[in-house]
């Protein structure tokens, strides 16, 4: 007997159409797969013979060919184990399922017959939605992730005896819908506070310049001053993750290697901050097996790459951040595949300003050569830099502040709101087409960032004087809009482009 079960497998973030023919007919037991299976989905033989008799149904006798059609693309993971068993099942009449073709069925079985969560549980239910189905048979562990999206029925299964009766219709399976509300209240809960930084109140004051706006943003200075957690709190002074972001951010995790959010909608923003041994493909993605993986830029996406000690990494891991920094996504191209990742991050790095880190500190000399600050600062390009749009210095604390206990400033609560508050004005005055000033291009930074007679003077002899480039030019009235919008100004003043400018300083002390 023929059997047919719909299916689903993921390329990059992005769901495909997969339907699983089985075919029973006399002869020698044996499992024959057919339709370009990677390992991965050749080993399912064993664990889909294992479960269907550890189930209590029969060994499927006879000849079992199994085809994964389209046959012409390669199919990767444990995904298909479930989908395999049901269509055995099926083909060898030990089941009938008058629900088979309204539903998909994705999921990996172990070997007593209990279901396993998959990746990409998300861009499947959203697969399945747009061909029209009326739902899919997932894991319970990935019933949360896929239960986000509307129009689409997801069915939670335990184990294989759950799935074959509810395809059966011997056992009905209530829908599951995640409460995206109570799941959104669960933000911020172990957010750090920007409080816990003692001192250091010109580096929050642009912290939250960078978060209203969206900048990238650079911090030198000596060791132990405090880089590392200003940078760890600015995730928790960001605006909230809108729905879309928030689904669009749980694709990425859903299949990648991040274990730690599988199966749940991802709702803070992220936090990436990989060790400066990191390799150019952990970076960027891809990987060198049949599916790819995406890196650190595209996990950072709709939040926070946060690269420590800059000059340490590779050179060409830096220089591949030049695309996703620009364009918000980054291409991937394999002999096997080409994919594409969303990439659109905040990029926030620190270094120190000499090989010992001492350079910059009034208590401590310096033991470097100028030939070895050259060179460590010749490890970073400048286009790179220049893309950059905030430098911040950020000094050593004197005693008082660090013996000073009461807080420090306003709270990350307090910055947030209005934080918040200038993203907001930013979104309606571009009506969705940018969701900060960071994101501008060329013609709308002409068209929304207009300078007054002072203003203009002011940027122009400083551009004389520093020497900035182009792009530099453009980002200092991109954080001039933001410095704007924080005070709730439609007009660009003086002392907004003065502030911007203060924060390209940096240029000429780096390169």
């Amino acid at each position: 007997m023929l059997a047919r079960v719909q299916s689903c497998a993921v390329l990059g973030i992005d769901a495909f159409p997969l339907a699983i023919e089985v075919d029973n007919y006399p002869g020698t037991n044996g499992i024959f797969m057919v339709g370009l299976p990677d390992p991965a989905v050749k080993e399912s033989k064993e664990r889909v013979t294992s479960a269907i008799k550890n189930s209590g149904f029969r060994f499927p006798r006879g000849n079992n060919v199994i085809n994964l059609a389209p046959a012409d693309m390669r199919k990767e993971g444990s995904a298909l184990d479930l989908p395999i068993a049901i269509g055995m099942l099926v083909a060898t009449e030990q089941l009938e399922g008058p629900r088979i073709s309204d539903y998909a069925v994705a999921g990996e079985l172990a070997l007593d017959g209990s279901v396993r969560p998959v990746a990409g549980a998300l861009s499947m239910a959203i697969s399945i939605r747009d061909r029209g189905l009326r739902g899919i048979l997932v894991p319970t562990a990935n019933a949360e992730e896929a239960g986000v999206v509307q129009g689409v029925e997801v069915i939670p299964v335990t184990s294989l005896n759950d799935a074959a009766g509810f395809i059966a219709g011997k056992l009905d399976i209530a829908p599951f819908v995640t409460d995206i509300s109570a799941v959104f209240q669960r933000r911020h809960d172990d957010a750090p506070d920007l409080t816990e930084v003692k001192g250091q109140a010109h580096v929050k004051r642009a912290l939250t310049v960078a978060a209203a706006g969206g900048h990238n943003m650079l911090m030198i200075g000596p060791p132990g001053t405090g880089k590392t957690m200003l940078a760890s709190r600015l995730a928790g002074i960001l605006p909230d993750m809108t729905f879309d972001e928030a689904l669009e951010t749980t694709r990425i995790y859903s299949v990648s290697d991040a274990a730690a959010s599988k199966g749940h909608l991802v709702v803070q923003r992220p936090f990436r901050s990989p060790h400066h041994t990191a390799t150019t493909v952990s970076i960027c993605g891809g990987g060198t097996g049949q599916q790819p993986h995406p890196g650190e830029v595209s996990l950072a996406h709709n939040g926070i790459l946060f690269l420590d000690e800059l000059p340490e990494f590779n050179r060409s891991a830096l220089e591949v951040l030049r695309q996703p920094l620009e364009e918000g996504l980054v291409h991937i191209r394999r002999a096997m595949y080409s994919v594409t990742y969303p990439s659109r991050f905040m990029l926030v790095v620190a270094m120190n300003p000499c090989p010992c880190g001492c350079r910059t500190d009034p208590r401590r000399e310096c033991r470097c050569s100028v030939g070895e600050i050259q060179r460590y600062m010749g490890r970073l390009s400048g286009p790179l830099l220049d893309r950059i749009d905030l430098h911040v210095d950020v000094p050593a604390l004197a005693y008082e502040d660090l013996a000073d206990n009461r807080p420090s400033g306003p709270t990350s609560v307090e910055v947030r709101a209005s934080v918040q508050a200038a993203r907001d004005r930013q979104r309606a005055r571009y009506n969705g087409r940018f969701t900060c000033n960071a994101h501008l291009d060329s013609k709308t930074v002409r068209h929304h960032c207009v300078l007054g007679d002072g203003a203009q003077a002011l940027l122009e002899n400083a551009i004389n004087r520093l020497g900035f480039s182009a792009r530099a030019y453009d980002k200092v009235l991109r954080v001039a809009r933001t410095l704007a919008d924080l005070e709730a100004e439609e007009r660009i003043a003086q002392h907004h482009v003065s502030e911007a400018i203060q924060y390209r300083t940096l240029d000429r002390a780096i390169l």
